[in-house]
């Protein structure tokens, strides 16, 4: 298994949190929202596409809206790989965090 970015990881806390409503602009707005700074689509995308080769998501292009100039939305759902890397994360953050003993701010 492969350790995730930063990014990486707060791309798939914001599909697991979003659920069905996990695409590009509100996966963006979550993770723009964890990180206090805006992201580009351009570079969100690359990510996403990162995790979806990686099989941590998997995705699912819906009908076009006709609202949206015909444009389909690009839907992003976690895998259970991608939930085993979550975990992952998770476990090596509280070993780093444990090893310290004092911590100035």
């Amino acid at each position: 298994m492969d350790l995730l970015t930063r990014l990486e990881e707060a791309i798939l806390i914001a599909a697991l949190k979003l659920g069905e409503e996990a695409y590009g602009v509100p996966i963006n707005r979550e993770v723009s929202q964890i990180f206090d700074k805006v992201y580009t689509m351009g570079g969100l995308y690359f990510a996403l596409d990162q995790l979806v080769r990686k099989e941590y998501l998997v995705k699912r292009t819906a009908e076009p809206i006709p609202q949206r100039g015909g444009r389909s939305r690009a839907y992003y759902r976690i895998t259970p790989e991608g939930n085993d890397a979550l975990n992952t994360a998770r476990q090596h953050q509280i070993k780093l965090w444990n090893t310290v003993t004092e911590f100035n701010k």
